[in-house]
C-alpha cells in the first residue's frame, strides 16, 4: 500500500499546480496539462488517460532537452493506464520505475520554473 502512496506521489510531484506561464505553445500547453493533473488519481484509468493525452501534446511541443523526460512520463503513463487501477499493479509500477519518473519530472519542473516561468507545487 506504501507503494501506491509513492506512485501517486511521484505523479502529484511531477505534475502538480502549474502557474504563470510565458513563452509560446509548451508554456500555454503545460497549463492544459495541470488543469489534466489537478486532483488527478492515479487508481482513475479515465483521469490517467486525460493526463496521458495531454502528456502527448506536451511531448511534441517540449523543447529537445526534454523531449526524453517526457517520453519516460508518457511511457509511465502508459503503464499506469494499463494497470487499469489495479494497486498491486501500481506499486509494481512504482518500485520498478519511480525512480526514473522522479528524475524526469525534476528535469521538467526544472525546466518549467526557469523557461515558462511556472512554479510546480508539491
Amino acid at each position: 500500500m506504501h507503494k501506491v502512496a509513492a506512485l501517486a506521489a511521484v505523479v502529484t510531484m511531477s505534475v502538480g499546480t502549474l502557474t504563470a506561464c510565458s513563452g509560446g505553445d509548451y508554456c500555454s500547453e503545460l497549463q492544459n496539462y495541470a488543469e489534466a493533473v489537478k486532483n488527478a488519481d492515479i487508481k482513475d484509468s479515465g483521469a490517467v488517460d486525460k493526463i496521458r493525452t495531454e502528456s502527448g501534446k506536451l511531448s511534441k511541443s517540449a523543447p529537445d532537452d526534454l523531449k526524453d523526460d517526457w517520453k519516460v512520463l508518457k511511457d509511465f503513463l502508459d503503464k499506469a493506464k494499463d494497470a487499469n487501477g489495479d494497486q498491486t499493479k501500481l506499486a509494481e509500477l512504482a518500485k520498478n520505475e519511480g525512480q526514473k519518473m522522479a528524475t524526469a519530472s525534476e528535469a521538467i519542473a526544472k525546466q518549467a520554473k526557469d523557461t515558462c516561468k511556472v512554479s510546480i507545487e508539491d
